[in-house]
């Protein structure tokens, strides 16, 4: 079969641009949830706290994800992935219901729209990169 045309130097091109990527979503996501956070205070500061901790969150979440899958593919246990993968999990499905018992239940909405942004605006940029090669 033919030999790929892909080398070190793509690969070093690729990873620069996933660390930037890494870097625009999380502050895109941290300046869209305070904005969006600020517009909802004036109608309720619970909406808006929920909104800007689920942000948090969200880029929280996400950049731990990147790293475990990191050091999954720098050949690191798969059992200390999953591990950490269920402890982050257990850990921001916690703050969300934390939010619920002080405030109503639809603060859950308002958080976990801000806790899939980072998700949202990395696939719209991932996608973006790749329509552009």
């Amino acid at each position: 079969m033919g030999a790929s045309n892909y080398g070190a130097a793509d690969a070093d091109a690729d990873l620069r641009r996933y660390e930037a990527l890494k870097r625009s979503v999380t502050v895109w996501c941290l300046l869209l949830a305070v904005i969006a956070s600020a517009a909802l205070a004036a109608r309720s500061l619970l909406a808006a706290f929920s909104l800007l901790i689920g942000g948090l969150c969200g880029v929280l979440n996400m950049r731990l994800i990147m790293h475990g899958a990191e050091r999954l593919f720098a050949h690191r246990s798969v059992a200390a992935f999953v591990l950490s993968s269920f402890l982050r999990l257990s850990a921001f499905a916690i703050v969300p219901l934390g939010l619920a018992f002080v405030g109503n239940w639809w603060t859950l909405a308002i958080y976990f729209a801000g806790f899939f942004l980072p998700l949202a605006l990395y696939l719209l940029l991932v996608r973006r990169y790749f329509e552009r090669k």
